[in-house]
């Protein structure tokens, strides 16, 4: 993949986040700044998404720990865990709201 190529991608999903969120029933307030989407939670609990355009990686910060996603497949994959990435942000988002969140219908 190259820069432009991943730059369009990651641009496109962080926008993708944001307006799900603002769809969502649960509420989850988001702050987006210079290629990094910050989530905050009713309980003062933070999952930030942000860019590693050197890696064209994706790194998630969760209350609980870190994640760095791959493309691969058509897909963003967890690095550690093989997880694709709207799976394991439902269930981050889910564990972080203290109730089920959906984002990706």
């Amino acid at each position: 993949m190259n820069d432009s190529l991943y730059h369009q991608m990651t641009d496109d999903l962080l926008i993708d986040i944001e307006e799900m969120l603002d769809q969502c029933e649960v509420d989850i307030d988001y702050e987006s700044a210079s290629s990094i989407l910050t989530m905050i939670f009713l309980n003062g609990s933070k999952i930030i998404i942000n860019k590693q355009p050197p890696l064209h990686q994706l790194w998630v910060a969760t209350k609980f720990n870190g994640h760095h996603f791959n493309f691969q497949d058509d897909l963003w994959i967890d690095e550690r865990t093989g997880v694709e990435f709207w799976s394991f942000l439902d269930d981050a988002v889910s564990k972080q709201a203290e109730q089920d969140v959906k984002l990706k219908k």
